[in-house]
């Protein structure tokens, strides 16, 4: 069940009603039970994955919190809670490797094999991937490793704790949440506050119009333009690129965005997964803004525990290039996925290599570097870098990525932005420029969010006339230029595919 679709549309406002309605102390029952109707929707059998997570996290707590309370030497503790951990991840990762890295594996060792000019393996699983696996996995899996580290006690109600696993508004997509947040917050009751349902419906809002109105019609563009790169050379591919990189923006944002305040109208607070990430003036801080939930958990579960930046500059940089290489395979069973994360990591390394040479430099040759001009190059270039990385991450196979990438450089057609045929990729003049228009709509939000100022709570102040005008034309807004179709199908969330 997409956020997009008619379906949550008439599913989300009978949730959240019974919600209020019904006994507190019986609230959380119903929100697991429409979390599984919700996951069940895509593929009913789905949800014995879901539930295997959550019994193998669920009991590695209780075994952690009991193994705490044995009378042994601390040594023998440590040895069993290790082991208990070592079980919870084997398990999960075993069922994630299962179905998303399967065949990604049999075709590099027939690769290999061809290589080799032995006889390649005739195997084939054959597996749909589950929608969000990924997402649900870590975030049971952090549970996991907050019980080993003291910082949560184990839940010992088991309802309580699948329904932290399976909370239907961040399931499939995120953000990863951690127990210490969501978990403690299922503890608590809520009841019926209309500030939180106004701002909750706020941002479900902000979260269609980036989704259905921007992301989606950049996609139309993106598409075309990838999908026939030998046609669409040159400027139409550095264009396109430009444009993916605020398409999945939007799209996973959108996301973020719609499952915050689906859960806030209901008394939740999920973490910002997004902090203006385009404004960054580094690679390094990007990555503090993108898909935070994700960055922080790789942090703190994987960086940290390999060593960190306390073992020498050296296994800094290994460990950084581990982490960004895992967090590509994370995002998909493909070569480019790796590619890219290897680049993002890549960029942060020679960042912290040549910091002292480029620090030196700007004395040297008298640069303001709290300038407006300083401070601006620093963020395109920043943005010139991620861009291109995510060339490898739009494109079907690195073959796609070395063809689209040498197009841009070898063609040479800068008249398509005077002729017309800039028009000829799937967007009429009318949309492109409305495309346009609102890609400087979700620039100038950020900007007003990255110097503090919440524009939510500027319009919340208002009096009643005004905000009502907001709320109409947004919604009229959505309705009139959001990408429909004549025969609708929702559009998937990029994202749900990992």
């Amino acid at each position: 069940m997409l956020f997009n679709s008619v379906n949550f549309l008439i599913f989300f406002p009978v949730v959240v009603l019974a919600y209020f309605i019904i006994p507190k102390k019986f609230r959380y029952v119903w929100l697991l039970v429409a979390s599984y109707y919700f996951y069940m929707s895509w593929f009913p059998k789905w949800a014995v994955l879901l539930l295997f997570s959550t019994a193998v996290t669920y009991m590695s707590g209780l075994l952690l919190e009991w193994i705490k309370h044995r009378p042994w030497e601390e040594r023998r503790r440590v040895r069993w809670k290790k082991l208990c951990v070592l079980g919870s991840f084997g398990a999960n990762l075993a069922v994630l490797a299962l179905f998303k890295y399967s065949n990604f594996l049999i075709d590099n060792v027939n690769s290999l094999l061809e290589l080799l000019h032995m006889e390649a393996l005739d195997i084939s699983f054959g597996l749909a991937l589950p929608v969000g696996i990924s997402f649900y996995t870590f975030q049971a899996l952090s549970y996991t490793m907050d019980v080993y580290r003291d910082e949560i006690y184990a839940e010992k109600n088991f309802l309580k704790y699948a329904l932290f696993v399976s909370f239907f508004p961040q399931l499939v997509a995120g953000p990863i949440e951690r127990s210490k947040n969501l978990l403690k917050q299922i503890n608590t009751e809520h009841s019926f506050c209309e500030e939180s349902v106004k701002e909750g419906l706020l941002l479900m809002l902000w979260g269609y119009f980036l989704k259905m109105v921007v992301a989606d019609r950049i996609s139309v563009f993106v598409d075309c333009v990838y999908g026939d790169y030998q046609k669409f050379g040159g400027w139409f591919l550095i264009l396109a690129s430009v444009l993916f990189a605020f398409q999945i923006y939007c799209d996973f944002a959108g996301d973020s965005v719609i499952a915050m305040g689906a859960a806030r109208v209901m008394g939740f607070r999920l973490m910002d997964n997004f902090d203006c990430p385009y404004f960054s003036r580094s690679v390094s801080e990007f990555w503090r803004r993108w898909h935070i939930s994700l960055s922080s958990w790789f942090k703190d579960y994987l960086y940290i525990p390999l060593g960190g930046n306390r073992k020498g500059k050296l296994r800094q940089y290994v460990n950084i290039m581990i982490v960004f290489a895992v967090s590509g395979l994370w995002h998909g069973a493909d070569w480019t996925y790796i590619i890219w994360g290897t680049l993002n990591g890549a960029f942060q390394v020679l960042g912290a290599l040549t910091g002292k040479l480029r620090s030196a430099a700007k004395v040297k040759l008298g640069l303001n570097t709290s300038s407006f001009g300083h401070k601006a190059a620093q963020t395109l270039i920043t943005f010139c870098l991620v861009d291109f990385a995510w060339i490898f991450f739009r494109a079907q196979t690195f073959a796609d990525a070395a063809g689209v990438i040498k197009s841009m450089v070898t063609v040479r057609n800068p008249w398509i932005f005077l002729d017309g045929t800039l028009y000829e990729a799937g967007l009429d003049c009318r949309n492109f420029w409305l495309m346009v228009i609102c890609i400087g709509i979700l620039l100038a939000a950020d900007w007003f969010k990255y110097r503090g100022i919440q524009l939510r709570k500027v319009l919340m102040r208002q009096e009643l006339w005004f905000r009502w005008c907001v709320y109409i034309g947004g919604i009229l807004f959505v309705l009139m230029f959001g990408i429909w179709g004549s025969a609708y199908s929702a559009g998937s969330f990029i994202y749900f595919q990992f």
